[in-house]
């Protein structure tokens, strides 16, 4: 069994704890958070792995904490609301804080999220997909509150670390446990 950590990073009320909670507990829920960690075993492609989801926090006087989380994240969820274009405009910022703390490019999947609002959208999947095209991403648009396409994303983000795992043998397989030993 793999195992991955995922963290997830957007703007406060974009639903990341929302997405984080749907995908492993299978419930919608609403809760402002300054970080939470959930778990989940799943299968992807006959194989089971094992995913812990980091949920950030977006406001910026967390950004020490969230840096903590990016660097031991392997793969990441950069998420805004497509009701809000201020979310949109904000996520090269997130990107650029995950490419400065990791030291360069990392596997990523760019979501917008809450469609089912579509009627009060100010994003469209046009600009979603172009900008995932400039970050070299995949792009998925999901509703937390439906769950339409949660578990698309984890899939396909796991499907994208297994596949830079095996192109780039540095890379570990899975994060190691940090060990300490007094002598």
């Amino acid at each position: 069994m793999d195992r991955w950590t995922v963290a997830v990073l957007g703007d406060g009320g974009v639903g990341k704890t929302a997405l984080a909670v749907q995908f492993t507990l299978n419930c919608f829920t609403y809760d402002p958070t300054i970080e939470d960690a959930y778990r989940k075993q799943f299968i992807v492609d006959n194989r089971m792995c094992f995913v812990e989801v980091i949920d950030t926090a977006g406001q910026e006087e967390y950004a020490t904490l969230r840096d903590q989380w990016v660097r031991e994240g392997q793969g990441f969820i950069l998420v805004y609301s497509i009701v809000s274009r201020s979310t949109f405009d904000r996520l090269e910022v997130f990107r650029q804080s995950m490419r400065r703390t990791k030291r360069g490019e990392a596997p990523l999947m760019l979501v917008g999220n809450k469609s089912d609002k579509a009627y009060e959208r100010e994003v469209s999947k046009e600009e979603g997909a172009a900008l995932a095209r400039r970050f070299g991403c995949e792009f998925i648009e999901t509703s937390a509150k439906t769950a339409q396409n949660v578990e698309r994303v984890f899939t396909s983000l796991i499907r994208i670390l297994r596949l830079a795992t095996a192109t780039n043998p540095q890379k570990p397989k899975e994060r190691k446990e940090k060990r300490c030993f007094i002598l």
